[in-house]
């Protein structure tokens, strides 16, 4: 059975750190780039990283960049994502996500290119 499972999700205060893991079950995340999204309440879902696999190439939405590093390590079949410098607006429910092809597309961002999803994790930027 295909699974992504987010962890590391929790409550911080502004200009604090986490990092999410995204851990693969039922298949190995080599032939798949891997995507981060958010989705704040009342929000679309929001296209954060994605991560290929052939160059480990890597993307980052605007709001993100500079704060957000997204790293794989294909051993351990686990995606990870660190955020630095957290602000309140980052709060939502962060999810990974699988495209079955090796390098990000260009609509990265777009959840329509994904095929297989974590359950999220919650995400709490707040004093």
């Amino acid at each position: 059975q295909v699974q992504l499972v987010e962890s590391g999700g929790g409550l911080v205060q502004p200009g604090g750190s986490l990092r999410l893991s995204c851990a693969a079950s039922g298949f190995t995340l080599d032939d798949y780039a891997i995507g981060w999204f958010r989705q704040a309440p009342g929000k679309e879902r929001e296209g954060v990283s994605c991560i290929s696999v052939s160059d480990g190439s890597t993307y980052y939405a605007d709001s993100v960049k500079g704060r957000f590093t997204i790293s794989r390590d294909n051993a351990k079949n686990t995606v990870y994502l660190q955020m630095n410098s957290l602000k309140p607006e980052d709060t939502a429910v962060y999810y990974c996500a699988a495209e079955s092809q090796p390098n990000c597309g260009s609509y990265y961002y777009s959840p329509l290119e994904y095929d297989y999803w974590g359950q999220g994790t919650q995400v709490t930027v707040s004093s």
